[in-house]
């Protein structure tokens, strides 16, 4: 009875997750690295709202630390 339940709760879960609609996008236009370089992303625009790239991606702000 063990193994069925967690074969029925693992198919349950399977069939959630895929409801979660994910595109593939980006929720903000700065955290798309081909957007970058656009006026919208670059200071003194992206400082008001904190969307700047380094704002937005935290791998950035640490290659920026360390280098």
């Amino acid at each position: 009875m063990g193994v069925m339940l967690k074969i029925v709760g693992l198919a349950l879960l399977g069939v959630l997750l895929t409801g979660c609609n994910y595109d593939g996008s980006y929720r903000y236009p700065c955290q798309d690295p081909a957007n970058w370089e656009s006026a919208e992303c670059k200071p003194p625009l992206c400082n008001v709202n904190n969307t700047c790239p380094t704002d937005l991606n935290t791998n950035i702000k640490e290659e920026s630390k360390n280098g």
